[in-house]
């Protein structure tokens, strides 16, 4: 998968997982079929509402996914969160450690929490990366 469809499938997830939650789990659930669905309906609700923009918008990304999205390398997209949100918790631990060290009980709380965040981060990537 080249880079700019990498940033622009990016680019649409990120727009489909404010457009919705529930949108965003069915696409990580689904895979590429789940995308095309997804995509499929933004471009019938552009046309209802007269967004000419955001239609041709989403119908570059239509042909985007179909030409290029394989299960697979969604797959392995997911395998690479999981490995940047494990880098993230090993990164958050060592800041505790560090915090910890100092004694600063303010730093200590909030090197606790962003380890916390990562963690849960980590856990959801692991989820989505369950076949």
């Amino acid at each position: 998968m080249n880079s700019r469809f990498s940033l622009s499938l990016a680019s649409l997830i990120t727009g489909i997982a404010l457009a919705g939650p529930a949108l965003a789990a069915d696409i990580s659930a689904s895979g590429c079929a789940a995308k095309r669905q997804v995509l499929e309906q933004r471009i019938e609700a552009a046309k209802a509402h007269g967004n000419r923009d955001q239609q041709s918008g989403l119908e570059k990304a239509l042909a985007e996914v179909t030409a290029h999205c394989t299960d697979a390398s969604l797959q392995q997209d997911r395998e690479a969160d999981v490995a940047r949100h494990r880098e993230e918790v090993s990164q958050r631990e060592a800041d505790l450690r560090e915090a910890q060290t100092k004694g600063d009980p303010a730093k200590i709380a909030k090197r606790q929490a962003k380890l916390e965040e990562a963690r849960a981060e980590l856990r959801a990537a692991e989820q989505a990366a369950q076949p």
